[in-house]
């Protein structure tokens, strides 16, 4: 799946203090990629942050992997 990460990945310094996030939520990028690197699935994640999307879970690896 290809996903363009700056539709889904915002940061502003008003919000967690610059940290990249999930756009509209509070969500910061790299506490997803944590729990990823844990081992926690897409599915996994989906569950646990209810406001998060598949598509937002690979802007986070994509963003990461652009910077």
């Amino acid at each position: 799946m290809k996903v363009a990460w700056n539709t889904h990945i915002v940061s502003t310094p008003e919000v967690l203090r610059g940290k990249p996030r999930i756009k509209e939520t509070r969500i910061p990028v790299n506490l997803i990629l944590g729990y990823l690197a844990e081992g926690y699935s897409q599915q996994d994640l989906i569950s646990e942050f209810s406001d998060i999307t598949t598509e937002q879970i690979v802007a986070c690896y994509a963003r990461e992997l652009a910077s």
